[in-house]
């Protein structure tokens, strides 16, 4: 029975879950153009960081009102406006002047983040309570193949910046890949808007949430055979009644000693998710690979890899939550990641940094021809020293040139380790945090204010995501990838704790005895 209702669930969650993979093409496609961006602009490491997380900073604010507007007009309405957002920000972004017209067009874009919280409701209110956590999951799926396809996007644009082909020149890719990067995400963006308005349904516990249920009922009967159908309409519409009645002022149930639990618990997951630095990864994967020394194209090539990990066991993860559950998932990553970090931490902090004559000989012509004699022989043990001393011989435009070619040829470094440290970061991180934190949070709060209730998580969660981002530039150049990532281990640390002692375990049961306790 559930292996075939689950069939027309599964297909229409895939049309919903496109929102993801705009999302995550959205999210991290600034991380190949960023260094373009940069130079082209002549941004600071904090205008950098600005543009890199104006899109979070404006989806906390709309989180909190997405919340409430798709409680109040409809999941499909709200998702659909989303997608219409992506595509003027695609637009904007792609025609940007300067740092403030890049800013605005990311941050509208960062409205349409506010999916995010919508769509994980939308999947959990069509799903049965046995495939949930896979349904749920498809969000994430369709997240990290967003992700990769922005990874492979701007490596492929980067290839065909440096080609010699006509049509290259013609339509301006090798002198503003950048703009092409950002540009392209209008297919999905448009591809997904037809879907929403075609093919989707209004979520069936939301119809009955406003007394529409006869709409409510032909929805559940295109998902599933009709005395399941009506069975679940029955359940979901005596719930809806009683919680209408006991929740029907929002300063009521945030009172009540059962949604402070659900609130704490779900900030406790919503912040782990983000403050152990997994968009520190994602966004800046090419700026962290070029610390390594591994020069600019093959730190794009290798945030490539990113991606590839993320797909394969956000997968793992898919046929997994719903057979060893969500919290057992979620102390797996969290361990994974504590200890990756911790891995990379320490393959930095044994690195050494220098310059000598020999070293420069092999250098291109224009760095050849800078005068770095009064470092030959120096040795530095950290980048931040390292760093300071070439911008204090050559200053800092001149530096920021260079950076790429100065740390590949200027380190002496495990950078396979550091590496393989991300690439497993990545993994614990797509098998646990990554698509169980959503499925968990669309599970723990009552019908009938599970848009709100998530959204304010979202709102904290977005916080956390926007400092991480937008401190990462600086607070790489002020205390070393070391110390940074060393951070992340502790928070790591921290959190399974907090996990392990205060969150429950939701698998297998269905939302309405969730929120009963």
């Amino acid at each position: 029975m559930i292996g075939a209702e689950s069939n027309a669930v599964f297909r229409l969650a895939a049309l919903v879950s496109l929102g993801g993979f705009v999302f995550g093409y959205d999210a991290v496609v600034i991380s190949g153009a960023a260094p373009a961006v940069v130079a082209q602009f002549g941004l600071t490491d904090w205008q950098m960081g600005w543009i890199v997380s104006a899109p979070t900073l404006s989806a906390m604010f709309a989180s909190l009102a997405a919340g409430y507007l798709s409680d109040r007009f409809g999941r499909r309405t709200m998702l659909r406006f989303a997608a219409a957002l992506y595509i003027v920000s695609s637009c904007l972004s792609a025609l940007a002047s300067g740092f403030l017209s890049l800013s605005i067009a990311r941050a509208i874009g960062g409205i349409a983040f506010s999916s995010l919280v919508i769509a994980p409701v939308y999947l959990a209110e069509i799903s049965p309570s046995a495939a949930r956590g896979r349904v749920v999951s498809m969000h994430q799926l369709a997240i990290v193949l967003g992700l990769s396809a922005a990874y492979f996007s701007n490596v492929s644009l980067q290839a065909l910046s440096e080609s010699d082909q006509a049509w290259v020149a013609w339509a301006g890719i090798d002198r503003e890949a950048w703009r092409w990067m950002l540009g392209i995400e209008l297919i999905p963006a448009v591809s997904w808007l037809l879907a929403l308005s075609l093919w989707v349904p209004e979520s069936p516990r939301w119809l009955v949430q406003t007394g529409r249920t006869d709409a409510a009922r032909r929805v559940l009967s295109r998902l599933y055979p009709s005395e399941r159908a009506d069975e679940i309409l029955n359940r979901v519409n005596d719930v809806a009644v009683t919680t209408r009645t006991r929740l029907r002022n929002s300063l009521v149930w945030l009172a009540s000693p059962l949604m402070r639990k659900a609130l704490l618990i779900g900030l406790i997951v919503g912040i782990a998710q983000q403050i152990t630095g997994v968009n520190a990864i994602y966004f800046y994967a090419p700026v962290v690979f070029e610390q390594t020394g591994v020069g600019a194209n093959a730190a794009l090539f290798q945030a490539a890899l990113i991606g590839l990990t993320n797909v394969v066991f956000t997968i793992i993860a898919m046929s997994l939550v719903d057979r060893i559950g969500r919290k057992p998932l979620l102390l797996l990553g969290l361990a994974g990641v504590g200890l990756s970090t911790t891995i990379v931490a320490l393959a930095f902090s044994f690195a050494t940094y220098h310059i000598d004559a020999g070293i420069l000989a092999g250098a291109s012509p224009a760095l050849q021809a800078i005068d770095l004699s009064a470092l030959h022989g120096e040795y530095f043990q950290s980048d931040v020293d390292f760093k300071n001393a070439l911008i204090g011989e050559m200053g800092a435009e001149l530096y920021r040139t260079h950076q790429s070619e100065l740390l590949r040829i200027g380190i002496e470094m495990n950078a396979g380790l550091i590496l393989t440290g991300i690439l497993v970061f990545v993994a614990s991180f797509a098998v646990s945090l990554g698509p169980v934190t959503w499925v968990f949070l669309s599970e723990i709060f009552p019908n009938a204010v599970r848009g709100t209730a998530i959204a304010l998580v979202a709102f904290v969660n977005g916080l956390v995501s926007f400092s991480v981002q937008l401190v990462f530039p600086a607070e790489l150049a002020t205390f070393g990838a070391s110390v940074t990532f060393l951070f992340y281990g502790a928070a790591a640390l921290f959190f399974f704790i907090l996990v392990a002692v205060l969150v429950p375990e939701t698998r297998g049961r269905n939302l309405e005895s969730i929120n009963e306790g």
